[in-house]
C-alpha cells in the first residue's frame, strides 16, 4: 500500500505533495516558504508547510501521509515507512499532538530541539505539529526562530483550520495548501473501503457526519456514538417549554459527557497500565513514594485531556443540532434534496410544519452564539440552557 493509498477528497493537494516529496533533497529551496496560498500545481520542496481546512478533511492524515514520503527512500521502502510514520515510531520524525486546550511552551521547545538532529535513515528530518492554532502568541514567537533558521535537511509541516488562525510572522514563513470538504461519496467509499463498512451504513454515517472523516469512522463503527447522535436530535426535538429546555440542557451535556468517556476511558486505562510497566510496578502493586509524582503528572494529562473532549463533544452536538434545524429550514423552503438526518425524516416534517422559516433561523442563531459563548469559557450548563431556551420559544405547544 502507497503512503497516499488512505486519503480520500484531496485529488490535487496529494498529486502537488507527491511531486514536491519525489524531489531529491538537493532540491529543497532555501527559503522558507512563502506566504499566501500556493496553486497546488506549483508546489515545490521547501522547509515548512502549513496544511488547512475545514475539520473532518484530513489535515493531520495529508500531514503524516506527506511526512511518509519525504521519510521514505524509495517506493520499497514505503510501507514500512508509512507503519513507523503511524505508529509514532520513526526515528527521523518528530510530532506535537496536543489533547490541551492550549500548546505549551515547553512542548514547542522540546519539539525545536528535536529538529536540529541530522536525519539518522531518512532523506529529511520531519516535525509535525497538529492543531498549531491553539500556540499561543509567545509559544508562536518561539517556533517562529526555528522555521527562520531551518537545519538544511528538516521540513516542519503544520496543520490548522485556517491561516489567520496563526500569527503572520508564521504565515509569511510557511508555503501554504488548503485543503477542501471531501464530498459525502468520498468519504463513504473511505469507510467501505479501508475500514469494511456495508454501503448502506458508510453513505448514511458519511452524511450525518458532514464528510467530518472521523466522526464518519465513529459513527460507522460505534452504534454507541449512533445511539448518543439519535437521543441528541430526539431530545431537541422535544422541547416544548422552559422547563423542557433546563432538562433537556442536563441531558445533552450528560450525553456530551458520555461521548467524551468513550473516546478517553479505554486510552487512559492503557497508558495508565503502560506507564506502571515501564517504572516496575506489577498490576495492583503498591506504587513506591518515589514514583508517584510521575503518575500524579500522567493523571493530570489525562484530566486536561478529559476537559477538551468534553469541550469537543459539546461542539458536536451544537453541529448536529444545526443540521438538525437546517434540515428543517429547507424543508419549510421547499428546498429539493435528502436532508442530512434522512433516518428521522417524519420528525423533520413535522418540525417543519410546526413553524415559521424565521423561527428556525432564530434557533440556528441561537446555537451559534452558544458555539461562540462555550468556546469563549462561559460554563457549558449555561450556554446550553440559554440556547435550549430560545428553542422554547419558537417550540409549538
Amino acid at each position: 500500500m502507497g503512503v497516499w493509498d488512505h486519503l480520500t477528497g484531496q485529488t490535487e493537494a496529494i498529486r502537488g505533495f507527491a511531486a514536491a516529496a519525489a524531489l531529491p533533497p538537493d532540491r529543497l529551496a532555501p527559503g522558507n516558504g512563502a506566504p499566501g496560498v500556493t496553486p497546488l500545481e506549483n508546489l515545490a520542496m521547501t522547509h515548512s508547510w502549513l496544511i488547512t481546512g475545514p475539520p473532518g478533511s484530513g489535515r493531520s492524515n495529508l500531514a503524516y501521509a506527506f511526512a511518509a514520503a519525504l521519510l521514505s527512500r524509495g517506493p520499497d521502502d514505503e510501507a514500512q515507512t508509512m507503519r513507523q510514520v503511524q505508529a509514532r515510531t520513526h526515528p527521523d520524525l518528530a510530532v506535537l499532538s496536543t489533547e490541551r486546550v492550549i500548546i505549551t511552551i515547553d512542548e514547542v521547545r522540546q519539539l525545536v530541539t528535536a529538529s536540529q538532529f541530522s536525519p539518522s535513515v531518512g532523506r529529511y528530518r520531519v516535525v509535525v505539529i497538529e492543531d498549531a492554532d491553539r500556540m499561543t502568541e509567545r509559544t508562536s514567537n518561539l517556533l517562529l526562530k526555528a522555521l527562520e533558521e531551518p537545519p538544511p535537511r528538516t521540513v516542519w509541516i503544520l496543520c490548522a483550520p485556517s491561516e489567520a488562525d496563526l500569527i503572520p510572522t508564521i504565515r509569511s514563513r510557511v508555503r501554504s495548501v488548503r485543503l477542501r470538504v471531501p464530498s459525502t461519496e468520498d468519504v463513504a467509499a473511505l469507510l467501505r473501503d479501508r475500514d469494511g463498512v456495508d454501503p448502506e451504513t458508510a453513505e448514511i454515517a458519511a452524511r450525518e457526519a458532514q464528510s467530518h472523516i472521523g466522526m464518519a469512522h465513529r459513527l460507522a463503527t460505534d452504534p454507541d456514538a449512533r445511539a448518543r447522535r439519535r437521543q441528541t436530535l430526539e431530545t431537541a426535538l422535544g422541547i416544548r417549554s422552559v422547563a423542557d429546555a433546563v432538562m433537556a440542557a442536563a441531558t445533552l451535556l450528560s450525553v456530551a459527557g458520555d461521548d467524551a468517556k468513550a473516546i478517553t476511558e479505554e486510552r487512559d486505562a492503557e497508558e495508565r497500565e503502560s506507564a506502571l510497566r515501564s517504572l516496575g510496578v506489577s498490576p495492583g502493586g503498591t506504587i513506591p513514594p518515589a514514583l508517584r509524582a510521575q503518575l500524579r503528572a500522567l493523571e493530570d494529562d489525562q484530566k486536561r485531556r478529559a476537559t477538551r473532549s468534553l469541550r469537543d463533544g459539546i461542539d458536536r452536538i451544537l453541529v448536529d443540532l444545526l443540521s438538525l434545524y437546517r434540515d428543517v429550514l429547507l424543508l419549510q423552503l421547499g428546498v429539493e434534496g435528502e436532508p442530512i438526518n434522512q433516518a428521522i425524516r417524519s420528525a423533520l416534517d413535522d418540525a417543519a410544519r410546526a413553524s415559521t422559516p424565521a423561527s428556525t433561523l432564530r434557533v440556528m442563531d441561537a446555537i451559534s452564539t452558544a458555539r461562540t459563548r462555550i468556546d469563549g469559557n462561559v460554563a457549558p450548563a449555561l450556554a446550553l440552557e440559554a440556547m435550549l431556551v430560545a428553542v422554547s420559544r419558537h417550540a409549538v405547544r
